[in-house]
């Protein structure tokens, strides 16, 4: 169940209060959730990033190699470095520079779907997710952060396989396959670090004044150019392909009687590409009515808590605007809320407003599939043609 929780999401919400499996504490109640996003020092971060799959020796010297370490940064990070580090990121991403991005985004994408339109109406079957989300959010992070267009290709590679490596059931040698790539990218970033500029530059001078090392500078772009665009990337798919079953909300869209941040929003509460993320108890405490020891491993289910009937009146329908629907936990919440929250709102809204005509003439060819991840969905194709 821990490996597929949006296959078990109950179909009338969320279970109730806080319930031990395999070893873990899973919380599902949104109010339980926030509680606990809420209270950083005594829910810890520190867990954020662990490997799901305790990584063996073998896969450690591999890494080690490599010069690799994860040092707290960001959503691992409950020290006092924690807020200055974050600040510099915050402004690399802040809502003006992102909205500044929507001009170039919007012709990106009009042009993808005019290709596509044109391939449907021949009768070809289209992938939505290698065609349009796989992709897109890194090229919009890469102009934020000023990551060179030939290295695109490279990260895509790369963070599949850091989701893998941290968040995935795992066979050793699958693990020493995967330590291979994520260290030697790891060493490649440590170089990129020590010359490029924009968000680079800013961090290699805040941690200066800050008594930080080179090893945070990496870190905070090793957990960015995961985190950045591969959650928005997996939204897109899986938002995608959700509203092609609702023709109702893509009539909405299409005639302008619905507004595609409502339509998005929704999306996120229902389909968030993260279903669960750790937090650990510094200390014994009771939680819900259920008493945690110390060092105990918190998982919450951000998905069940976008569907906890507490908060919204129809938790399993798509209704865009519908009372709570905002409340959802798709971003987290509290001293480590996603930072790139408004970058991925603003690329869901471009994807929607220039595919929802398509979609309406289009049928699912070949659903999504994910493959086991504690966190992560990570979605291998989305395959589409004309409707019959």
């Amino acid at each position: 169940m821990l490996f597929r929780t949006w296959e078990a999401l109950p179909a009338t919400g969320p279970v109730a209060g806080v319930t031990p499996v395999d070893g873990h504490w899973v919380v599902a109640e949104h109010a339980l959730v926030r509680q606990v996003l809420a209270d950083p020092d005594t829910y810890r971060p520190d867990n954020a990033l662990d490997a799901a799959t305790p990584i063996p020796v073998a896969a450690m010297r591999v890494l080690n190699r490599h010069g690799f370490r994860l040092p707290a940064t960001l959503a691992n990070n409950g020290t006092p470095s924690h807020p200055g580090l974050r600040a510099v990121v915050a402004e690399a991403l802040h809502p003006d520079r992102v909205e500044a991005q929507r001009p170039w985004l919007t012709g990106v994408v009009r042009r993808r779907v005019i290709r596509l339109a044109r391939a449907v109406r021949a009768g070809d079957v289209v992938d939505l997710h290698a065609e349009i989300s796989r992709d897109l959010p890194l090229l919009v992070l890469g102009r934020l952060v000023a990551l060179p267009e030939e290295d695109i290709a490279l990260v895509k590679r790369f963070s599949a396989a850091a989701l893998e490596l941290f968040w995935a059931p795992l066979h050793p040698d699958r693990q020493l396959e995967l330590a291979e790539l994520v260290g030697e990218f790891h060493a490649r970033l440590r170089r990129f670090v020590r010359t490029a500029p924009g968000l680079v530059g800013q961090l290699r001078e805040y941690a200066a004044g800050a008594g930080l090392g080179e090893d945070e500078v990496v870190g905070v772009l090793f957990f960015l150019l995961v985190a950045g665009q591969e959650t928005t990337s997996q939204f897109l798919t899986l938002l995608l392909h959700r509203l092609i079953s609702e023709p109702s909300v893509l009539a909405g869209v299409t005639c302008g009687n619905t507004d595609i941040a409502d339509v998005v929003e929704e999306g996120l509460r229902l389909e968030p590409p993260i279903v669960t993320w750790r937090r650990v108890t510094a200390r014994e405490v009771d939680l819900g009515g259920t008493r945690l020891p110390r060092g105990a491993s918190v998982v919450l289910w951000l998905a069940a808590a976008g569907r906890d009937p507490d908060v919204v009146a129809e938790p399993d329908r798509y209704v865009p605007g519908q009372s709570g629907a905002r409340r959802h936990l798709a971003f987290g919440a509290g001293a480590h809320r996603c930072l790139g929250a408004q970058l991925s709102r603003v690329e869901a809204s471009v994807v929607v407003a220039e595919l929802s005509a398509l979609l309406r003439r289009c049928q699912v060819i070949k659903a999504p599939w994910s493959p086991d991840n504690l966190s992560f969905r990570m979605p291998d194709a989305l395959l589409v043609a004309a409707a019959s």
